[in-house]
């Protein structure tokens, strides 16, 4: 009998983070002024009041942070990088500081042996360029693919897999749909509006990288958490499709079919976005590979007052799982239907599990060490679930933790930590935790013990 899974000899483990979360230093060296660093300013927008401005002050202890994940066997290290410190207007001057800032970075995990990747943008939308409209805005889709040359052109020598957008779907339907993320709006048809200029930034921006003739590759993250009806029932499964619709076909569909999907545009009748002729083929074909970000499943509702899709959400958790601290449903199948649904639906491309983890209470000892086993039972279920979707043929390639580090969880503030490495309020002191020495081995082992 054969007690181990193992991966294939060639596979990406990492971890990830984004700027914001992690950095701090929000207004130092000439950085710019984001969406986030206002939305954070306005009153009872964030939980405790909290902000992004000092985080984990990765800014300042970069090196230690690197050094870090070299001792716990990290290969590869996600990162996201703030348009605001590389363009502090969004556009016009560079900040010289911002890119030795990144330059720096990418350079102390060379030589630490750690692969870098990068994310061109994770949420962080320049402030003055929000004045402009933001990404209802048309041009932003071009304000993007500018910033996007000026990153390649510094970076992408030493970097060679790039994501463009992290996540569109919560900036464009969290941000300007529910309001409950920067800028902080709640208007449908911005919404979805914001929704294609995001698909339309990432393939210009992915149209620079081409024509750069840059050596590495590039894709799209995006959020796919699991859907399940509640019922057989047709008005159930009308409202999942529809859920499914917005938060999967309408980003997945022009990128790899090179539609969107017409009855969902017809469903949303007066909130219908404006796509302009060529539009959808400079989004067609534009990711080299899918990133998925993968954390949950949901029970959907038919609810006649819930919202433009009709639909209200609950978490499902299979049998003894229960959720994480965020409230979300913990079914690690789930995960493995996503990735299957990608394979049979979109021509099975290159995908990589860019973020999974958990929440958890994370109660500290008495020397600040977390025992964390209940993120390593939702970890390594997750990663037994994608290896039985990858035994089925789905061309998964890589797998990334999110976080690394405990860190700012926008609108709930640090009440929530995701990281593999405890950051000590106040202090910033850094103490991995159980599932740190715990995703060691099962990088060095490149599998898992059943």
């Amino acid at each position: 009998m054969n007690n181990k899974i193992q991966f294939p000899e060639i596979f990406l483990w990492g971890t990830a983070a984004s700027a914001y979360q992690i950095e701090g230093a929000w207004n130092v060296d000439g950085k710019g002024e984001s969406v986030w660093d206002r939305y954070v300013r306005l009153p009872d927008r964030i939980l405790n009041g909290d902000t992004g401005d000092i985080a984990c002050d990765h800014y300042h202890r970069m090196p230690a942070d690197v050094a870090l994940m070299k001792d716990l066997g990290i290969p590869c290290y996600g990162f996201s990088i703030s348009w605001t410190r590389i363009l502090p207007n969004g556009h016009g001057a560079v900040n010289p500081n911002g890119l030795d800032f990144y330059n720096r970075l990418v350079d102390t995990l060379l030589e630490a042996g750690i692969v870098p990747k990068a994310t061109l943008h994770h949420w962080d939308f320049p402030q003055a360029l929000q004045e402009k409209g933001g990404w209802p805005n048309r041009d932003s889709a071009d304000w993007f693919a500018d910033y996007a040359q000026i990153v390649f052109e510094h970076l992408a020598d030493r970097v060679h897999t790039w994501d463009t957008i992290n996540e569109p779907w919560v900036v464009a339907f969290l941000g300007y749909g529910a309001g409950v993320h920067a800028p902080g709006i709640c208007d449908a048809t911005k919404a979805y509006q914001a929704a294609h200029h995001l698909l339309l930034a990432h393939g210009k921006a992915v149209q620079r990288y081409r024509q750069g003739g840059y050596q590495g590759e590039i894709g799209l993250r995006l959020n796919l958490n699991h859907l399940i009806p509640a019922s057989d029932n047709e008005e159930d499964l009308a409202a999942t499709q529809r859920v499914y619709d917005e938060s999967h076909s309408f980003f997945l569909d022009p990128v790899f079919k090179g539609c969107y999907p017409e009855a969902f545009l017809e469903w949303l009748g007066p909130h219908r976005p404006h796509i302009e002729p060529g539009d959808i083929e400079s989004i067609h074909n534009s990711a080299d590979y899918l990133g998925i970000n993968h954390y949950n499943t949901d029970r959907v509702h038919f609810e006649i007052f819930g919202g433009w899709l009709k639909a209200r959400l609950t978490p499902f958790s299979a049998p003894s799982w229960g959720t994480t601290q965020m409230g979300w449903g913990i079914n690690p199948a789930g995960l493995k239907a996503e990735v299957l649904n990608i394979k049979e639906n979109y021509d099975n491309p290159k995908v990589y599990l860019a973020e999974n983890g958990c929440a958890m209470p994370d109660i500290p000892d008495e020397k600040g060490f977390v025992a964390d086993y209940e993120r390593i039972n939702y970890l390594r279920a997750h990663l037994i679930a994608l290896h039985e979707a990858m035994q089925d043929g789905a061309n998964v390639q890589g797998y990334f933790v999110w976080s690394i580090l405990d860190n700012f969880e926008w609108e709930r503030g640090y009440s929530k930590r995701f990281g593999l490495v405890r950051v000590e309020p106040i202090t910033l002191k850094r103490t991995p935790k159980q599932s740190a020495y715990w995703y060691r081995d099962v990088i060095s082992e490149n599998g898992i013990t059943l």
